[in-house]
Order: structure tokens, then C-alpha cells, then sequence
């Protein structure tokens, strides 16, 4: 049977993993935080990017459909 020596060192050698195992885990975790922080951002502006096309095709189809409705029915009313 080893001595209490020997198991208190052996504890401590085990303790010593643990802890750098838990330190590899916090930064690992602080990595995918900070891409996760990135990918936010980016979808943040994918996102304004969308809205502004879709305002800018909502645009252009009320250009172009407010006259030729207009020109209907103008039409329509002076024939």
C-alpha cells in the first residue's frame, strides 16, 4: 500500500491536470465567444444589407407602377 506521501503527490499530479485542462476549456470557450461575436456581426450586416435592396426593389417597382397605372387609367377614362 503506498504511503500517504505518495497518494497526496499523486492527488496533487492529478489536481494539476485538472486545473490545466479546465484553463484549456476557458480558452476555448473565450475562442468560440469571439467567433460567435464575429458571425453576430456579420449577419448584422448581411441583414442591413438586405433591407436596403429590398427597399431600394420595393423602390423601383412603385416607379414604375404607380405611372403605368396611372396611364390605365387615364386611358381607361378618355376612351
Amino acid at each position: 500500500m503506498p504511503s500517504i506521501e505518495e497518494r497526496i503527490a499523486r492527488l496533487e499530479g492529478r489536481v494539476e491536470e485538472l486545473s490545466k485542462r479546465i484553463d484549456d476549456l476557458n480558452h476555448r470557450i473565450t475562442s468560440l465567444e469571439n467567433r460567435v461575436a464575429a458571425l453576430e456581426q456579420r449577419i448584422t450586416i448581411l441583414e442591413q444589407r438586405v433591407d436596403r435592396y429590398f427597399r431600394w426593389t420595393i423602390g423601383v417597382m412603385l416607379s414604375v407602377m404607380i405611372p403605368m397605372w396611372v396611364s390605365i387609367i387615364l386611358a381607361i377614362l378618355l376612351t
